[in-house]
């Protein structure tokens, strides 16, 4: 990736669980804060799976985060000299997300974003897809298939150690108890 300079934008990092996105929002804030770049992270409320306000990937690694309700508060907390913003599970954030980036970006701030791009249906989450539509930069990661071992873009939801049914809400928080990271094929969607 080349990182233009005097200007904003907007990177997306996005991909099933236990792809390793939130690990590479995190390995690109610290690299911006090696660069002495002020940097603000942040994460909804409502993922407090391994730490109620910072940002904590499946590996373990970890950076400060304000944890915040909805976008609005997202972009109020924003401080007017912050150079990088990074915000964390974005399928979690109401649609307003699509327009505080753009602003952030239009401000002339570096802004990073991960998050999941489809829910445990397989269908689009939340503002992600559009994040990523507009984004200058996309990184799709994949994880591995529990069942076979292929490239996995899709997250399962187990209930009860199950395929979840189409019909159970879309927003579930948790980690390894309730999801799996599965291949096209192997993904199940009973309804």
């Amino acid at each position: 990736m080349h990182l233009m300079k005097d200007m904003g934008w907007l990177e997306v990092v996005c991909g099933s669980m236990y792809s390793g996105k939130s690990e590479e929002l995190i390995r690109r804030v610290k690299r911006a804060e090696i660069a002495r770049l002020k940097v603000q992270v942040f994460k909804p409320r409502l993922d407090v799976r391994y730490n109620r306000t910072n940002v904590v990937a499946h590996n373990g690694a970890e950076a400060e985060a304000i944890a915040v309700d909805d976008s609005g508060v997202l972009f109020s907390k924003v401080a007017e000299d912050t150079e990088v913003v990074a915000i964390d599970e974005a399928q979690f954030f109401d649609n307003g997300l699509v327009d505080v980036c753009r602003r952030l970006a239009d401000l002339g701030k570096r802004v990073i974003v991960a998050g999941l791009d489809l829910d445990f249906r397989g269908q689009p989450f939340g503002p992600t897809p559009v994040l990523m539509a507009m984004a200058e930069y996309v990184d799709k990661l994949q994880a591995i298939c529990i069942k076979c071992g292929n490239p996995a873009n899709r997250t399962q939801r187990l209930v009860n150690g199950h395929p979840a049914k189409a019909s159970e809400p879309t927003i579930l928080v948790g980690a390894s108890e309730s999801y799996e990271a599965r291949c096209r094929r192997c993904h199940e969607v009973p309804r």
